[in-house]
């Protein structure tokens, strides 16, 4: 069933399925709904009910344009509000890529809407002085590094844009356990593009499969990446906007799922940054990181992602 919850910014579209307690997946870049879609289905069916939201800027949900309407804040406020058209009492979040600092962010500025929260292939760490955007400006100074190259406006959206199944090809598989390791890192001068030297598979990894790589072309065909990619452009706004949160942990209970090959691992040289993920949150409840899994656990390895989940919903 999907339904359309209104919020400050405009429209979010969720999917929703089951019945029984209430938990909301919030989806990262470049995807929608949809990466969800085997937690749906397995959750349905063990007595919750499930809903997926299409974050701001992408599938079926509102998309303004403005840099700003893309702060952690707002889409914070639209996951609390989707959480409370779902549900009187506090809902368990799930967030992968960007929608794990989306649901952090929901936790720490909402805690009345939050049972728990779970974390997948990014995990939390407490805002502190120097903004993750400048301090990645330093490390990749001489090179390139996507999100820094996602600064100038129209420049990835027009790179992207140009032949958009290509380019999400290219992306997932780079980002993914099938790679080689840490391909989405590979050293590339400042003057490159996105999709230079990024492989395009034939064919792709099962894990997914044309039909379901053409929802996600098709989304983006219709709705475009403006959205999607300002959510990047937003991150020094953040730094100034969320001043409140810096240093303050998660108190709800919480863990963390990663891919052992996830590129994320290595952003900063010489630093494992799943090393503790449970070191900003005072009723950490784990962390299970998956073997040949890379960025997009939830989708590559679905059935060793459902089972730690289930460990931590039992736990609670």
């Amino acid at each position: 069933m999907k339904k359309m919850v209104k919020t400050d910014g405009g429209e979010i579209a969720v999917h929703v399925s089951g019945d029984g307690p209430v938990i909301l997946c919030v989806h990262g870049w470049p995807e929608h709904s949809w990466s969800w879609r085997h937690q749906i289905r397995f959750f349905a069916e063990r007595g919750y009910q499930i809903a997926a939201m299409d974050v701001r800027g992408y599938g079926e949900s509102t998309k303004p344009t403005a840099i700003d309407e893309y702060s952690l804040r707002k889409l914070a406020g639209d996951v609390a509000t989707v959480a409370k058209s779902l549900s009187d009492d506090p809902v368990i979040l799930f967030g992968h890529d960007w929608g794990a600092p989306i649901v952090y962010t929901t936790t720490l500025l909402h805690p009345e809407h939050v049972r728990a929260v779970a974390g997948l292939s990014v995990p939390f760490l407490p805002a502190g002085e120097v903004s993750m955007l400048d301090m990645l400006r330093q490390v990749y100074a001489d090179r390139f590094f996507y999100m820094t190259y996602f600064q100038t406006p129209d420049v990835v959206e027009a790179e992207v844009a140009a032949d958009v199944g290509a380019a999400l090809r290219k992306i997932y598989y780079s980002l993914s356990g099938d790679a080689p390791l840490n391909d989405w890192l590979k050293e590339k001068p400042l003057t490159a593009g996105l999709l230079d030297e990024l492989v395009d598979p034939r064919p792709f990894p099962d894990w997914l499969s044309d039909s379901d790589l053409k929802v996600y072309v098709d989304s983006f065909e219709k709705g475009g990446f403006r959205g999607p990619i300002n959510r990047y452009r937003a991150m020094d706004l953040d730094h100034e906007d969320l001043v409140e949160l810096r240093d303050r942990p998660i108190d709800v209970p919480a863990c963390f799922i990663g891919g052992e090959r996830d590129p994320i691992r290595n952003y900063i040289p010489e630093m494992d940054f799943y090393a503790d993920p449970g070191a900003g949150c005072t009723d950490f409840r784990g962390t299970t990181l998956i073997p040949r899994a890379g960025h997009w656990v939830q989708q590559e390895e679905p059935d060793e992602t459902n089972h730690a989940l289930v460990r931590f919903l039992d736990d609670l």
